[in-house]
């Protein structure tokens, strides 16, 4: 089997019901920046981390191909595909991960600045194309409804990222900088 097709040499992509959309379509962008974010966590999974946190990313890599099987879908066919779903527990999981590693880490105070370390960086770029994937989803939310579980845990896997990164930060002895806004002289 050839990896190329020359279907969409005129600028349009099928989504998974087959039908022909522009490359540049919501759906498209939506599930684009999902398969973006997914290649971060790769990256970051591939660093000097622990086995648990790449466990758990391995785990999220997963769960984000599910989101972007929902997204390449459109509204009321996912049943006739039998796309899997995003579920409570799936964001459940997220958020005591997270309640896990804030146990180990100082309380936040300020904005933190992305940065110490290289791993670090990767953390806050995953987060960063996080945001964006999650914008455009709930963009596409307003014209095509997504299941709501799908937009949390786009949420809180943000969130996630964001405590990933302090708490990778901790263990790589990295130093966090906070963001200290400048005083306007009046």
């Amino acid at each position: 089997m050839k990896i190329y097709t020359k279907t969409g040499d005129k600028g349009t992509t099928a989504l998974f019901t087959g039908k022909r959309v522009p490359k540049h379509h919501i759906r498209i962008e939506s599930y684009g920046t999902v398969d973006e974010l997914n290649s971060f966590l790769g990256l970051l999974r591939d660093q000097e981390i622990d086995a648990h946190s790449k466990e758990v990313l391995a785990l999220i890599q997963n769960k984000l191909f599910t989101v972007g099987a929902i997204l390449a879908t459109e509204p009321n066919k996912e049943n006739r595909l039998k796309i899997p779903k995003i579920s409570e527990e799936d964001i459940d999981f997220l958020e005591k991960e997270m309640d896990q590693m804030n146990e180990e880490l100082p309380e936040v105070t300020h904005f933190i600045l992305p940065g110490g370390h290289t791993t670090v960086s990767y953390c806050h770029v995953a987060r960063t194309v996080c945001r964006r994937a999650e914008r455009m989803a709930s963009y596409l939310h307003e014209n095509e409804p997504l299941p709501d579980t799908l937009l949390s845990y786009i949420n809180r896997l943000s969130d996630y990222l964001f405590v990933l990164a302090r708490k990778l930060s901790k263990d790589l002895q990295a130093q966090e900088v906070k963001w200290i806004p400048e005083k306007l002289d009046k």
